[in-house]
């Protein structure tokens, strides 16, 4: 399954092939809340990446930080973006730096 979307995780890849009509309706919901939102494209990834650290979420990590390298974001902005949290939540979010430098990193 690692090969039908590079980059996404094995959990996710198995909810989309296998849960079709949930994954539609959860990828819909997530387009029309981006749609929403009133941040630029950017600057909303970056903020997802510390969501997702935060919440010790670290297998979407890699795309999210490749995706924000692709809409501009610099390789001190997703550090710092990862590291937000530290006040709020600890040094958990740490965990989550090695899985984005090392996706932000990889050739385009």
């Amino acid at each position: 399954m690692d090969d039908d979307l590079p980059g996404v995780s094995n959990a996710f890849q198995a909810f989309l092939h296998e849960a079709p009509a949930h994954a539609g309706a959860w990828m819909d919901a997530v387009q029309r809340l981006g749609s929403a939102s009133a941040l630029d494209d950017k600057t909303e990834a970056l903020a997802y990446l510390a969501v997702l650290a935060a919440a010790r979420l670290t297998s979407g990590v890699p795309f999210h930080a490749r995706h924000a390298r692709s809409l501009g974001a610099t390789r001190d902005e997703v550090i710092s973006a990862i590291l937000v949290g530290l006040p709020a939540v600890g040094n958990a979010v740490t965990q989550a730096l090695p899985a984005a430098l090392a996706a932000f990193d990889e050739p385009a």
